[in-house]
């Protein structure tokens, strides 16, 4: 592999390389952010944190040019930053690396990183130049990874640092990783450190947006810490301990879930046989196997951010990810879940975390969507009856208060809240035994939230188990218990009884100080 000298930049002493100076933004009756002042230092890594929804993410927006503030401004070394119409003048001065890989799966190392700017010969691509140029970009930074590679075949973390390459190719020599350790394995995430530190040292600035403190307090030099929009604290980390930091994003906000006396009423009801039990579950995410049991009207919290394995333990019971090993019992019985169907067909109902993706089609009318689960259970030898078809809509459209013109509506034209009701419509449509429910309030107004959580309630006072699984607080505060994970193990129980700072410190791995 080639090498050249770093590259490096010049700021003056004492300048911040960017300054967030009283910046606001609104998103219609959304205040986002609301005067937020952010200034981080060449040459050091400062972490940003807050809860989901603290304004994160629309100040990276606006740090990379996606956004207009409605108020304030950004700087560069001092100087206004370009206007959003000129998005290479971003590049030259900002790059964000998200958790999500943004490389094209099918093309080469090389392709990836000179993407849009190949090297020609008249009107075709050299390509011994376009393999010496990424040779050339690796090897500036010192980054061991062969161009030729086709970019599906690497690593996380490998992945992960060709697209800081292609970032800095852009001239710019800072940097926003936004969770670069979500999808990692330790040993990933030991390899990424030791290449961001030596970028670091090299003249490259990051801001490092983490939920994961131990990450921080290892790599980062400075903290802000944003809450409700606003900045609530700002430290050196060594001035900054983990316990300081969950207590500035929590606030005063503090939860007490239901009596979990019910939970012990229900069990005695049914006889004490779970609604559903997990045998030692293993599934790919998770270093270890689960086991746990939900009673028939119990609603069972799993506290946990993406990468933590929560999200794929909940998937592997609607046969959207495999089994490892280990067995899934529903009323004690074994049970095959190995795809959704069957999953549905023994009497669980799901709610993906991603309504548009994964929890509706659009284009299809609320009652197609409603009834998609059990149209063989709308009829007789493969035949659909309308009228059964129309009922069952109507019914559950009335009951989570669907705002609508009627069930022939396009669910895509619908209101978020609305949508998400649909979602849940169709869940509950089968009448399951078990729900399990991914983020099921993500993005909704709080009318709508209090619709959803009735309904939840009802569900469970009928026998229903449910499964709630969430890294937000106010979405578990109904529950009978809460287990915490983080980074594929269960890490604590809580009760019927507890704060938001300690289900939020053992997500973010702060157990010494709960």
């Amino acid at each position: 592999m080639m090498h050249m000298e770093i590259p490096t930049q010049h700021e003056q002493p004492g300048r911040p390389l960017i300054e967030v100076d009283d910046v606001w933004k609104a998103f219609g009756a959304t205040k986002a952010l609301n005067g937020v002042n952010l200034q981080v230092q060449a040459g050091r890594t400062h972490a940003l944190v807050g809860r989901n929804g603290a304004g994160k993410s629309t100040l990276v927006s606006t740090m990379t040019g996606l956004v207009v503030p409605d108020k304030g401004q950004i700087l560069f070394d001092g100087e206004p930053a370009p206007s959003v119409r000129t998005p290479k003048k971003w590049q030259e001065k900002v790059a964000c690396v998200y958790q999500h890989r943004r490389l094209v799966p099918q093309l080469s190392v090389a392709e990836n990183l000179l993407l849009n700017n190949f090297p020609v010969h008249g009107s075709r691509i050299t390509w011994k130049d376009v393999y010496s140029q990424a040779d050339a970009m690796l090897g500036a930074w010192g980054i061991d990874v062969d161009p030729r590679k086709e970019a599906s075949s690497l690593s996380v973390e490998d992945a992960q640092l060709v697209e800081i390459v292609r970032a800095l190719s852009g001239g710019s020599r800072f940097v926003i990783l936004d969770e670069p350790t979500a999808q990692l394995v330790s040993s990933g995430i030991r390899r990424l450190f030791k290449e961001l530190l030596r970028l670091q040292e090299a003249g490259v600035t990051f801001l490092y947006i983490s939920h994961h403190l131990d990450e921080i307090e290892e790599l980062c030099q400075d903290v802000t810490v944003l809450r409700n929009g606003r900045v609530v604290a700002t430290a050196p980390v060594e001035d900054m301990p983990q316990d300081k930091i969950v207590a500035a994003m929590v606030g005063d906000a503090q939860y007490a879930s239901v009596d979990r006396r019910r939970e012990n009423s229900v069990l005695a009801h049914h006889g004490g046989v779970p609604a559903i039990h997990l045998d030692k579950v293993k599934v790919e995410e998770l270093e270890e196997p689960v086991t746990l049991s939900v009673a028939p009207g119990e609603v069972l919290g799993i506290a946990g951010h993406a990468g933590s394995g929560s999200r794929h333990l909940a998937a592997s019971l609607v046969g959207l990810v495999p089994l490892v090993s280990g067995r899934v019992l529903l009323g004690g019985k074994p049970a095959n879940v190995s795809t959704p169907a069957r999953a549905i067909a023994a009497g669980i109902g799901y709610v993906p975390e991603d309504r548009h993706r994964e929890g509706y089609v659009p284009m299809l009318s609320i009652e197609d969507n409603i009834a998609t689960s059990v149209l063989p259970r709308l009829g007789r030898w493969g035949f659909v009856k309308p009228q059964e078809r129309r009922r069952l809509a109507s019914n559950l459209s009335q009951e989570l208060d669907v705002a609508c013109s009627s069930t022939d509506q396009a669910v895509g034209s619908l209101s978020g809240g609305n949508q998400q009701k649909v979602v849940l419509a169709r869940a509950m449509a089968s009448r399951p035994e078990v729900l399990i429910l991914v983020h099921p309030t993500a993005g909704v107004d709080v009318a709508s939230k209090d619709t959803l959580f009735d309904a939840i309630e009802r569900e469970r006072q009928r026998g229903v188990a449910v499964i709630i699984v969430s890294d937000e607080v106010d979405e578990l505060r109904g529950c009978d218990r809460v287990l915490a994970f983080m980074r594929g193990r269960h890490v604590k129980s809580f009760g019927s009884t507890w704060e938001a700072r300690e289900i939020v410190a053992a997500m973010e791995g702060v157990e010494e100080h709960v």
